[in-house]
């Protein structure tokens, strides 16, 4: 099942896709997609729904971010063997995690504001797990059993703001809207091996990233299982699980992102974002 919210940026109704592709109002069945809704008590009774049976949402409808009410935003850092090289740095020896803003969180398709200051504004696609359930000291073999469904994250950077100066991850991962999600919040049903989807992203054009999830560092359930050890998962927490090679600081001389540049990106089964960057206002 492919969920997603439409609508006004704030004002957001929840939606699934039909078997041809079209967004269906779901506002009369959930509150939103998010919360209790995405535990499995939550999620069956919409696999059992007809979805020809609901509104159609209009043609061209703004998606937003595909949960709601996030938690947590959760990053793991170095976790593709060949990123970590193009940085220079050793894959580690257990995840690097750090936090990026709720704030950050975006539609799939939003404008992307260059953050005042900008100099080295980077892209980073990525396999985003949704949880669906609280998740303490749960193992790994469990691990899965947690986990809502899965979305395509852009975890945009500023590289100044991260490493120079007093520079620090969360910071330079932060500024408003780098965090797209979506389009879509695909169930895990539907992704019986989160270890071997292609992930890709372009920039006006040229492809950067084309990577696969079996090239992680820390799996899926080796990271849930291993995030649960230091903080409880909420239904509606995020994790975004790193990027393959091919970021913007990789590239050899690095190419950061400009005003008025377009990239699109995507992952296997989970759909493709669209966005430009545009100055800040």
């Amino acid at each position: 099942m492919r969920l997603v919210r439409f609508g006004e940026k704030g004002a957001e109704k929840p939606g699934l896709l039909d078997s041809d592709g079209r967004v269906r109002d779901l506002s009369g069945v959930a509150a939103d997609i998010g919360g209790a809704v995405l535990s499995d008590a939550g999620l069956s009774p919409l696999h059992a729904l007809k979805a020809e049976a609901l509104p159609l949402v209009p043609s061209g409808a703004r998606l937003g971010a595909c949960v709601a009410g996030v938690g947590k935003f959760i990053c793991v850092g170095l976790n593709y063997r060949d990123h970590a090289r193009e940085t220079g740095a050793t894959p580690p020896a257990e995840p690097v995690l750090f936090m990026k803003a709720v704030s950050a969180l975006a539609g799939p398709n939003d404008a992307v504001p260059m953050p005042r200051g900008s100099q080295k504004m980077d892209w980073e696609v990525e396999l985003g797990v949704v949880i669906g359930a609280r998740a303490k000291h749960v193992s790994q073999a469990e691990a899965l059993n947690y986990v809502a469904g899965y979305c395509v994250c852009n975890d945009l950077s500023e590289r100044g703001f991260q490493l120079e100066s007093t520079g620090q991850w969360t910071k330079g991962k932060s500024c408003d809207g780098f965090g797209p999600i979506g389009p879509w919040l695909v169930t895990r049903d539907e992704i019986p091996d989160p270890q071997n989807l292609r992930l890709w992203l372009e920039v006006d054009g040229v492809k950067h990233q084309n990577g696969t999830s079996a090239d992680m560092v820390f799996g899926i359930a080796e990271l849930v299982s291993y995030i649960s050890r230091f903080m409880s998962l909420m239904p509606g927490d995020i994790i975004s699980t790193g990027t393959p090679a091919g970021v913007a600081m990789g590239l050899k001389p690095p190419q950061y992102l400009r005003v008025g540049q377009r990239m699109r990106l995507g992952i296997d089964g989970l759909g493709e974002q669209n966005q430009i960057v545009v100055a800040d206002d």
